[in-house]
């Protein structure tokens, strides 16, 4: 099946290739008609049987363990390549890309009950890594859209993003969410695109659209609202911390995603927003964005 996501297309192979249809609804949105003639930007391998020892570990890249400690991921470099593999029941869910290519070959499919979230994040990984250096990143925020234009909220988890957002919904007539968690930026001749995508959290909002960065936001919790746009270097580093953590210690994707964000802060406001969980945060942060 064909999914479109951030106008790449993801194509899954296999008898389990409909992945609405493994538990993940969220990708309902995204599907799309099948079309042989046309190249995929990421090729995924369903049903693969893979030995792990097939593919030595040259590097770990991070570690993770997913909440209430269910399972554990492991980022990591093999010689020629990426692999990332989950862990959960004694299960290991495998995941390889070769370097150069665009085809991602894994085992999410060959258990009879695949834990859904595990599938979910590993999809959200590997499509990172290929479109990485593409230009394009998921970028760990909430987005308000007013007017046809996207803000991005980045914080730390805790922060108040989604409440910054929720804020807006509720304060700023005709604002809306397009996602909740980690849509897709892209920089496309010289402009900022914010995509919605299949990964939004706890959030059921999953909006196959593009719409245009009008601004982002760094929040960070005051006794008091203020908001101030930052300069270039402390726009980068307001910016790189909600790239994809994983991806830091890899050279390739890091360039990748750098490059990006430089374009990111050239051509797109970045703002810093001291902020309380009040209506008065909403309407500061909507004059000073939207301001004529």
């Amino acid at each position: 099946m064909d999914y479109r996501i951030a106008d790449f297309r993801l194509r899954t192979i296999g008898p389990h290739s409909d992945i609405s249809a493994c538990g993940l609804g969220c990708f309902k949105p995204f599907e799309t008609e099948e079309d042989n003639t046309v190249e995929p930007t990421m090729l995924l391998y369903m049903d693969n049987e893979i030995e792990e020892n097939d593919y030595p570990i040259t590097k770990i890249l991070h570690l993770s363990t997913f909440e209430q400690n269910y399972a554990t991921g492991e980022f990591a470099r093999y010689a020629t390549g990426y692999r990332f593999k989950m862990t959960r029941n004694g299960i290991d869910y495998l995941l390889i890309k070769e370097d150069g290519s665009n085809v991602v070959k894994s085992n999410l499919g060959h258990f009879e009950s695949a834990d859904p979230s595990l599938v979910r994040f590993g999809l959200w990984i590997m499509f990172g890594v290929v479109i990485a250096p593409l230009g394009a990143i998921p970028i760990h925020s909430s987005v308000a859209v007013k007017d046809g234009e996207a803000v991005l909220c980045l914080g730390e988890s805790g922060t108040g993003k989604s409440t910054h957002t929720r804020l807006w919904r509720e304060n700023i007539e005709g604002a809306k969410l397009l996602n909740d968690d980690s849509p897709i930026i892209r920089m496309i001749d010289g402009k900022c695109i914010a995509y919605g995508s299949p990964w939004s959290g706890k959030t059921h909002c999953y909006i196959n659209k593009s719409v245009p960065v009008r601004a982002i936001m760094r929040l960070s919790q005051a006794p008091h609202n203020r908001i101030y746009r930052l300069p270039a270097l402390a726009a980068i580093g307001a910016v790189l911390p909600s790239c994809p953590p994983a991806f830091a210690y890899d050279n390739t994707l890091q360039d990748g995603i750098c490059n990006t964000v430089s374009e990111i802060v050239a051509s797109t406001p970045i703002l810093h927003l001291e902020c309380l969980p009040n209506a008065e945060a909403a309407y500061l942060s909507y004059s000073t964005i939207f301001k004529k």
